[in-house]
């Protein structure tokens, strides 16, 4: 079992945004299991907080650019891409601007920061989603495609063609995620010519200059055009080399080009949010073909998931009956909807309800056709949910627990006087001040039957 991971303490890098041409400070910070990696803007009032999550971009021109709640993050790819690279799982990122630092146009300078406060353990094991089937996305006006194919571990081939002679076509490829630190990490960004003059002319990349993009040059240079690029980069002269890059950079790889484009598709596809283990291979990448397939899985693996019952054997001697129930929540019967603890661990913990016709609340639902409430089925997972914060104190017959918050509540099927009712709530955050933060499930023939995120506090009672 792989453990999760984060960083051993925070560091700060500063730098320019790229296209904003702001100062930004960025402040990598410790963050604990199941956090994934989060973004927090620290100069906005109460300091929002954006997850780095496909369902959140909302631009993909020139970079990936996320927006929740409208605050924005721009071009996060490359330290999203040195997180993964140096394999680090839940980080907090602070930022005082929208976008990132450009720094050299690489991850060199994140991966060189995260190594200097070092990775570390966590006890939770790492989700990982081990891809099964191909999975394809193709972006028809671009003629860009990107698939994921089984795989024994995590692996990425790029195909970049531009159409240009200067660049020609480029592969690269990344066997193993060990790679990413020596043979991807220092890859730059690069521009085209006729791009760069484009976005000059529109205001963007402030902060660029001849020491954080490669520019390829596909076409004669005018005379305008080199006094206008030298009065962007503040350069007295600017010159072609022979292989067609300007001047004051030097190649790293002949191949840099499709390097980077590698480096970009392991940023955006964090944004899954789940680490996978397959073969990406993908031709003419860009960032929005790359998130749009970000979505993508990120979707079938919420679907996988909801399908996905959990197998238990039932004819096993369960790990608590309903007298070690009693003896941990404060509910009796009518109201006591929970008969057996199958599973319980610091993290989770499995119920089980058998469904009779005998339940009072059968009486007066539906008679002719009974169906089990669905606010009934909420409380049973509370109450699942309610022995594993319970289990947590050395006296729990002297706590009641308290919803605070139930959120994203969805019935899926319908339960029947005869079913038997699987539980399964597991924590979103760890306990802290008797707080459970928890993502239930309720399963019933094989079925999601429903599901709620769950907030409960536990409270001592008052003995007079």
């Amino acid at each position: 079992m792989v453990k999760q991971t984060t960083i051993g303490q925070e560091i700060s890098l500063t730098g320019v945004g790229l296209h904003t041409g702001q100062n930004v400070t960025m402040t990598f910070k410790p963050a604990p299991v199941n956090n994934g990696i989060t973004f927090v803007r620290v100069d906005l009032e109460g300091q929002p907080i954006i997850e780095a999550d496909a369902n959140y971009v909302v631009n993909t021109q020139r970079g990936t650019n996320l927006e929740k709640l409208g605050v924005m993050i721009q071009t996060p790819e490359h330290v999203l891409a040195a997180v993964v690279g140096c394999d680090v799982d839940n980080i907090i990122i602070e930022l005082d601007a929208s976008e990132l630092p450009i720094m050299d146009g690489s991850s060199k300078y994140f991966v060189e920061a995260i190594e200097k406060v070092g990775v570390v353990e966590q006890d939770a094991p790492r989700k990982v989603y081990i891809v099964k089937d191909v999975i394809s996305y193709t972006d028809e006006a671009s003629g860009s495609e990107i698939t994921v194919i089984p795989s024994d571990h995590y692996c990425v081939t790029t195909m970049v063609d531009f159409g240009t002679k200067v660049l020609g076509t480029q592969n690269a490829t990344m066997k193993s995620i060990s790679e990413f630190k020596t043979e991807i990490a220092d890859c730059r960004t690069f521009s085209f010519l006729h791009e760069l003059e484009a976005l000059l002319n529109n205001g963007l990349i402030k902060g660029g200059d001849l020491n954080n993009a490669i520019v390829y040059v596909d076409k004669e240079i005018s005379p305008e055009t080199m006094e206008n690029l030298k009065k962007a980069f503040n350069k007295e002269e600017i010159s072609v080399k022979p292989n067609g890059v300007l001047d004051n950079l030097t190649l790293h790889y002949p191949n840099e080009a499709a390097r980077h484009k590698l480096l970009d598709v392991i940023g955006d596809l964090s944004l899954i949010g789940t680490r996978i283990q397959g073969k990406v291979i993908a031709n003419k990448p860009g960032h929005f073909v790359n998130t749009q397939f970000a979505k993508k899985i990120a979707k079938i693996i919420k679907i996988e998931e909801r399908n996905q019952v959990p197998s238990y054997d039932l004819n096993k001697e369960p790990l608590m009956d309903i007298h070690g129930i009693m003896g941990l929540l404060p509910h009796r019967p009518p109201f006591l909807l929970v008969d057996k603890i199958l599973e319980l661990s610091e993290s989770h913990v499995v119920g089980l309800k058998n469904v009779t016709m005998n339940e009072p609340f059968f009486v007066g639902h539906f008679p002719g056709a009974p169906v089990m409430p669905g606010v009934l089925q909420i409380e049973a997972m509370a109450q699942t949910g309610g022995i594993l914060i319970l289990s947590t104190v050395p006296d729990p017959e002297n706590y009641l627990t308290y919803f605070m918050k139930i959120d994203n509540v969805k019935f899926k099927n319908k339960v029947l006087p005869g079913d038997t009712l699987i539980f399964k709530c597991d924590l979103i955050s760890p306990i802290r001040r008797g707080v459970c933060h928890m993502q239930a499930y309720a399963y019933a023939n094989g079925k999601l039957v429903s599901e709620a995120e769950l907030m409960a506090q536990i409270v001592k009672v008052k003995n007079d």
